[in-house]
C-alpha cells in the first residue's frame, strides 16, 4: 500500500476490536456483533455500532426516532445485556513485544482451526475477551437528516442498506430496526483485564472531516462477519477514498462487508488519523449490489459523546476529557469545495430508465457508454454538479455498434454547460495529471 500507509495501517490495527452483544442466561438467543475502535486503552474506551443494540432497548427501536435525541443513556437497554469485546495484540502486551522488529503487519492468522495445520507456526494470540458496559448510545443528528434527504420517502424502497442480501429473509421488522439504527453508535467502557496495559490516553487523533477533501485516500479497518472466526477476519484492511459527501454522511469505494460496521476508517493525513466510523456496509438498488460504503464522520460523534458524558455521574463525565482530540483546523478544502478539475467534468446522463455517468469534453459534447444511451434514444438528461442542479436536454449522434468492442456514445446537448472545464485527452501518462484517461465500460 505505500509507505505513506505504514503509520495509519499501524494505528488501525492498534485501534481495531470487535464488539459482541448476547443476553445473559439465555445461549439460545444467540449473540450479535459488529467492529468497534478502541478510543483509549485506560480507562478502556470503545466506539462501535449501535445496530447490535437494538433487540436489547427497553422502548423498542422506535426510541431512536420517536424524541430526536442524540444520545441514550446506558439504562435505555435492559439489564440481560451482556458486552464483550476482543482485540489483537497490542504492543505493551507480551505477544505484542514479541512482535516488534518484524518486517511488515499481518493480521492476526487462524490458529487450531484444523488439526492438520498444527505443525505451522501459531500466528499472534489473541487478546482474551472482556467484559464492558455501555455508557451511551449516540448519533449525528445532520447524518441523519442528510440521510433522510437523499434517501427517505419513497426512494428507500428501491435502496437497501442491510446486512443480508436480497434473497435473505429478513422480516419487516428487523430491517425497520437496521435502518433505525444506521446513523447511532455505542460508547463502551471495558472492564480491565488481569494485566494492567501500558498505554493511557487516546489511542487514536480525530481529523475534523471538514479538512479531508473529496478524493483523498482512506483506509477501513474492519472485522467482516462480526466476532464470527476472530482469528482471520479481526482487522481486516479495505482500502479505498472519499468518493463523495453530504457533510458527515460520507461515501467510500473501500470494500466491506456485513460485521464491518462500526469499523474505523483512516487517513493517510494527518498521519493515522480517525477520520469515520462505518454506518452501512452495503447498500442495494434494484436487487443489484453497489459497491459503495456509508460512512458517519467521527468529530461530530465524538462532540455528541462529550456533551452527553458530561451530563452523567462524575465518574462518567471524567470521561469525556480522555476521549480522542481532533487534530487539524477546519480550514483549506472543505468537503463541499468543487474538487479538482476532473471531477467537475464528470456529469450524470438519464436516458429514460437508465443512468450513468459522462464527461464532458466540450460545452455541448458528453461522451458515456452506448448502453447508458444507445443509439435509438430520442432524447437524453445530462446533470451537472456544477453548476449545482444543472439538467439540460440532448440526443445522441454517435453510437457503437452493439458488435463493436467499444462502448461508446456521444451526446450533442441543446444549451452549453457554462462553467465545467473541459478536460484535455492524455497521450503520455503521469500519475496526478488532471487529464481525460479511459473510461468506465
Amino acid at each position: 500500500m505505500g509507505r505513506q500507509w505504514g503509520p495509519s495501517m499501524r494505528a488501525a490495527e492498534q485501534a481495531g476490536c470487535v464488539v459482541s452483544a448476547s443476553r445473559a442466561g439465555q445461549p439460545e438467543a444467540g449473540s450479535w456483533s459488529c467492529s468497534g475502535v478502541i478510543l483509549s486503552r485506560s480507562p478502556g474506551l470503545v466506539l462501535c455500532h449501535g445496530g447490535i443494540f437494538t433487540p436489547f432497548l427497553r422502548a423498542g427501536s422506535g426510541s431512536l426516532t420517536a424524541t430526536g435525541a442524540a444520545s441514550l443513556s446506558g439504562d435505555s437497554c435492559g439489564d440481560d445485556l451482556r458486552l464483550h469485546v476482543q482485540w489483537g495484540p497490542t504492543a505493551a502486551s507480551p505477544a505484542g513485544r514479541a512482535e516488534q522488529g518484524r518486517p511488515g503487519l499481518c493480521t492476526p492468522q487462524c490458529s487450531g482451526l484444523d488439526p492438520g495445520l498444527a505443525a505451522r507456526p501459531r500466528g499472534r494470540p489473541l487478546q482474551p475477551p472482556r467484559t464492558a458496559e455501555l455508557l451511551l448510545l449516540l448519533s449525528c443528528p445532520t447524518f441523519r437528516t442528510h440521510f433522510e434527504r437523499l434517501f427517505g420517502g419513497e426512494v428507500a424502497e428501491q435502496w437497501r442498506f442491510a446486512s443480508a442480501a436480497p434473497e435473505d429473509e429478513v422480516s419487516e421488522d428487523e430491517e425497520e430496526d437496521q435502518l433505525r439504527a444506521l446513523g447511532w453508535f455505542a460508547l463502551l467502557r471495558v472492564q480491565p483485564g488481569q494485566e494492567a496495559e501500558e498505554e493511557v490516553g487516546p489511542m487514536v487523533t480525530v481529523a475534523p472531516f471538514e479538512v479531508v477533501p473529496k478524493g483523498a485516500q482512506l483506509l477501513a479497518c474492519g472485522s467482516p462477519f462480526g466476532a464470527f472466526c476472530p482469528d482471520i477476519f479481526l482487522n481486516t484492511l479495505s482500502r479505498g477514498v472519499l468518493s463523495n459527501a453530504a457533510g458527515p454522511l460520507l461515501l467510500t469505494d473501500a470494500r466491506c462487508l456485513p460485521g464491518t460496521e462500526g469499523g474505523g476508517v483512516f487517513a493517510a493525513r494527518p498521519t493515522g488519523s480517525l477520520v469515520a466510523l462505518v454506518a452501512a456496509p452495503l447498500c442495494w438498488k434494484a436487487r443489484e449490489w453497489v459497491g459503495l460504503t456509508l460512512l458517519c464522520a467521527a468529530a461530530p460523534l465524538l462532540r455528541v459523546a462529550r456533551e452527553a458524558l458530561s451530563h452523567l455521574q462524575p465518574e462518567a463525565a471524567a470521561l469525556a476529557d480522555l476521549l480522542p482530540p481532533e487534530v487539524g483546523a477546519p480550514r483549506g478544502l472543505s468537503l463541499q469545495d468543487p474538487g479538482p478539475p476532473w471531477a467537475a467534468a464528470a456529469v450524470l446522463v438519464e436516458c429514460g430508465t437508465v443512468w450513468g455517468s459522462g464527461v464532458a469534453v466540450a460545452p455541448r459534447l458528453v461522451v458515456t457508454c452506448r448502453h447508458v444511451a444507445p443509439r435509438e434514444a430520442a432524447r437524453v438528461l445530462v446533470h451537472s454538479a456544477t453548476p449545482k442542479s444543472v439538467a439540460i436536454w440532448g440526443q445522441v449522434v454517435f453510437a457503437t455498434q452493439e458488435t463493436s468492442p467499444y462502448d461508446i456514445a456521444v451526446v450533442s446537448l441543446e444549451e452549453d454547460l457554462d462553467g465545467v472545464p473541459m478536460p484535455v485527452p492524455a497521450e503520455h501518462f503521469h500519475e496526478v495529471d488532471t487529464m481525460l484517461l479511459t473510461l468506465v465500460c
